[in-house]
């Protein structure tokens, strides 16, 4: 059942993020940092803790995900060691992930010979 919660909800985010960039004349990108912001506002208010505590991760792999993550490590690293955890607690919490983002997308581009518009 955690499985179908996870897949479901992670679902109908994406569907909302694929609407927004279908039905408005929002570029995809607006939408994306639509996401991570409503995420770390969500998070700030404890609300997508919530969330996470119930689909599991179907509520952080999608975008929102990592506004969640980021506002999550800064509120965690300003109660540890005060007001500069506000600028190293959200990097911190999701370094591996931009690190693997960052490897990747330059195996990749050694593999494909991407070519700009």
């Amino acid at each position: 059942m955690d499985y179908l919660m996870a897949f479901v909800i992670g679902g109908l985010i994406c569907v909302i993020g694929q609407i927004l960039i279908d039905k408005t004349k929002l570029p995809s990108v607006r939408v994306l940092v639509l996401f991570v912001t409503l995420g770390a506002i969500l998070q700030g208010f404890g609300l997508y803790q919530k969330l996470v505590d119930i689909v599991g991760a179907g509520a952080t792999v999608p975008w929102p995900g990592f506004g969640y993550s980021l506002a999550k490590g800064a509120i965690e690293e300003v109660k540890k060691i005060g007001f500069v955890g506000a600028f190293t607690g959200g990097v911190s919490r999701t370094a591996g992930g931009i690190a693997a983002a960052v490897f990747f997308g330059y195996i990749i581009a050694l593999i494909f010979n991407p070519k700009s518009k």
